[in-house]
């Protein structure tokens, strides 16, 4: 096939010997099979944030470091080099994650390079050594549902464990290799402890498998596993061996009433001072 511009910096540099075919398009990049030598990997180029349906919203890069004071200003002002700073940025976010992700253990796709918006990584495969298909091409018993899910939401934790939040996950973005689902796409993930948002998000990931799985396995759907995992979380007892129950009983602190009506009575005293002051300006 005819080779993509993004792609000729790659052969010119010798990371990469031939472009075979176009294996994907998404919302936020092209996937190419390559070949490195006698090894087939893939090569994912990010689409420019002008051609993509993905916007960097700001829950997603809260608290995200720059290398400098000079890229965090034009970053802020919106200026043209802030706004490329900040596309690196985004784009850097995938390969820092993946070799965070990789080293504490979780199965994510290994990564080899990147160079100039193109990331060169491992081509995930099925047993018959083909592209693995997406989670959501794939239909379960629901023994293997509870399975996958069990397997799945440990990810998530290994991960959390590890102060990341993919912060994007589902069906869509979980491959069934060979050797048991791969967690891709991870431009937006988040640092747990640094983000504001990564609370929610967390919860939303392990929703989003509750109710993929709970289309196999119905038992699946009364679980709340995401402000479980969370709660050990936040409070330093998760570890990746923590035994959790999909059950969560939020610890209600008694409400202290007559704090409540002190302030209900502080603001009736505000608002009465207020309206005498409009009456008597001077």
């Amino acid at each position: 096939m005819k080779t993509p511009d993004r792609l000729r910096p790659l052969l010119e540099e010798g990371l990469i010997d031939e472009v075979l075919r176009q294996l994907t398009s998404g919302k936020e990049a092209m996937v190419f099979v390559v070949r490195c030598g006698e090894e087939i990997r893939c090569a994912k180029v990010y689409k420019e944030a002008s051609h993509r349906s993905f916007r960097q919203a700001v829950d997603y890069t809260e608290n995200r470091k720059t290398k400098n004071s000079r890229q965090a200003r034009a970053m802020a002002k919106g200026t043209r080099y802030g706004r490329q700073a900040q596309e690196a940025a985004w784009q850097s976010a995938e390969v820092d994650a993946l070799y965070r992700l990789a080293h504490a253990g979780v199965r994510v796709p290994k990564p080899y390079n990147f160079l100039e918006g193109v990331l060169l990584m491992e081509l995930v495969c099925d047993e018959d050594g083909d592209a693995a298909p997406r989670l959501n091409d794939v239909q379960f018993t629901p023994d293997q549902a509870r399975a996958y899910h069990e397997t799945l939401l440990r990810e998530v934790v290994r991960m959390l464990c590890a102060g990341v939040v993919h912060g994007d996950l589902s069906e869509f973005n979980i491959l069934i290799a060979a050797d048991g689902p791969v967690i891709i796409d991870l431009p937006q993930a988040v640092d747990a402890a640094g983000n504001n948002h990564a609370a929610g998000m967390l919860e939303r990931d392990v929703a989003n498998l509750r109710n993929y799985f709970g289309r196999f396995a119905p038992d699946l759907l009364s679980t709340d596993y995401g402000r479980e995992v969370w709660s050990l979380y936040e409070r330093g007892l998760l570890t990746i061996d923590s035994v959790l129950t999909g059950r969560f009983n939020p610890k209600l602190k008694p409400v202290d009433l007559e704090s409540v009506l002190l302030g209900i009575e502080d603001a009736r005293f505000e608002e009465a001072a207020r309206k005498l002051r409009m009456q008597d300006p001077g």
